[in-house]
């Protein structure tokens, strides 16, 4: 039972404030921006995770000094392609798509020949959206069916590329641009919106970054060569881990909750424009601009009048990690909710659209996959009270805090496991639901 987490009852009504942890997506960046910067970075409130860890050894092994304390971070960079490591040197991503992606970018130019591999999740992943672009700008990538392991074989004569990103995928775009910074020339890039926190740390640092934004995509142009120096930076809290105490919230009677300090980018944002849509109450106060990313306190109330919604797709971008949360409140709410293209939704650290659609079975909720489709005919009198595992999901950490959300919300005795999965992307989840009043053993 060492790693299992046993819930028996139902969350009691809150009325609380919480703080999450620090934003993933701009802790991996700003360290991975830091290797690379002339001089000392400083970040506060950096993730503790082992995503965020891991990408702190990584750049380690490159010959970067990296300090960690208590409250604080601190990276000594030594500018564009300053590495120094042995030939053939390994790097572990373990199960960070994020780091594994745009290191890629990052090792476009580097002399020596390095080795990218990743955990049991992260090896069944395609890397051929990654190894397109950087096989344009005269990267060499040596791999079994564009899977991890990967060797990467740098060239110091990269050309610019032009580029077209069609998935709306913010790690491919983030590769390209990091690779972009070490090219001469311009690197242009046609792509979807996705989020935005490379481009806006490019213009924190004032890069030669140049974005239009069109109706339907993004056209992004980059010169490289640029050096910049290091940066301090606060990193705000994340969406993404704050979700899943929206959905508490939402879920849950009589109950009433502020999360501090969040970042609400706007390409990070759809799970709240959604579930408003829903009829959920969740209101952003507080508001302000912090090195270009909007930040802001979420106050959510209990809705006891949840109905669905039919999602438009061009928002999918916006709400990619937060899915699975959507589909337990779509199980809740009144009618038939749909989803498409929802192709992006199979390519994390599991096949989450199937998992959550066998999830929703359990709990006894129609639903229906249709290739990048999903529908769910929702029950607002759903309550459980039978028996529940849930294993075998290969340690996906949202899908444990998804079942942990849908214990204390439905009722129902609760076997899950994997609990030390939480370590990649939110340590403190279980001890922010005991501050709630959550009960578990």
């Amino acid at each position: 039972m060492k790693n299992i987490l046993l819930i028996q009852n139902k969350i009691n009504s809150f009325n609380n404030s919480i703080n999450v942890s620090g934003d993933k997506s701009l802790s991996i960046r700003w360290a991975i921006m830091s290797a690379q910067a002339l001089g000392k970075s400083k970040a506060f409130n950096l993730l503790n995770s082992e995503d965020v860890n891991n990408t702190l050894i990584a750049i380690k092994k490159l010959g970067i000094k990296v300090v960690k304390k208590k409250d604080y971070c601190e990276i000594f960079g030594r500018g564009l392609n300053g590495f120094s490591f042995s030939n053939n040197t390994t790097i572990n991503a373990q199960n960070s798509g994020t780091f594994a992606r745009l290191i890629l970018g990052v090792l476009a130019k580097t002399k020596k020949k390095i080795i990218l591999k990743g955990d049991r999740s992260l090896s069944n992943r395609d890397f051929s959206r990654v190894i397109q672009p950087l096989n344009k700008f005269g990267v060499k990538i040596i791999s079994k069916k564009n899977k991890l392991p990967l060797k990467v074989c740098g060239t110091e004569y990269l050309r610019p590329i032009n580029y077209e990103e069609y998935k709306g995928s913010a790690q491919v775009k983030s590769c390209i641009m990091l690779a972009a910074l070490n090219t001469p020339g311009i690197t242009k890039i046609k792509c979807k919106p996705s989020r935005n926190h490379t481009e806006l740390l490019f213009k924190h640092l004032k890069l030669n970054i140049n974005i239009q934004k069109k109706n339907s995509y993004d056209i992004i142009k980059i010169k490289g060569g640029k050096q910049y120096k290091g940066f301090n930076y606060i990193i705000p809290g994340d969406i993404s881990s704050a979700s899943f105490f929206i959905v508490l919230t939402l879920l849950s009677k009589n109950s009433k909750l502020v999360i501090k300090n969040i970042n609400v980018n706007e390409t990070r944002t759809g799970i709240i424009d959604i579930l408003k849509k829903m009829n959920g109450k969740i209101f952003l106060k507080n508001k302000r601009y912090y090195k270009g990313e909007k930040v802001a306190d979420i106050h959510v109330i209990s809705s006891n009048k949840l109905k669905s919604i039919n999602c438009p797709k061009e928002i999918n971008s916006r709400l990619i990690d937060e899915l699975p949360l959507i589909f337990l409140v779509c199980a809740k709410a009144k009618g038939i909710s749909r989803f498409k293209n929802l192709d992006e939704l199979r390519h994390k650290e599991s096949d989450r659209l199937k998992l959550s659609s066998k999830f929703l079975n359990m709990l006894g909720i129609k639903n229906e996959i249709n290739i990048n489709s999903f529908k769910i005919k929702g029950n607002p009198n759903l309550l459980l009270s039978k028996n529940f595992t849930v294993k075998d999901f290969f340690k996906d950490h949202r899908i444990f805090m998804l079942s942990c959300i849908a214990a204390l919300t439905l009722g129902g005795t609760w076997k899950i496991h994997d609990k030390n999965s939480v370590n990649t992307s939110f340590p403190n989840f279980l001890k922010t639901l005991k501050e709630l009043g959550g009960k578990f053993k």
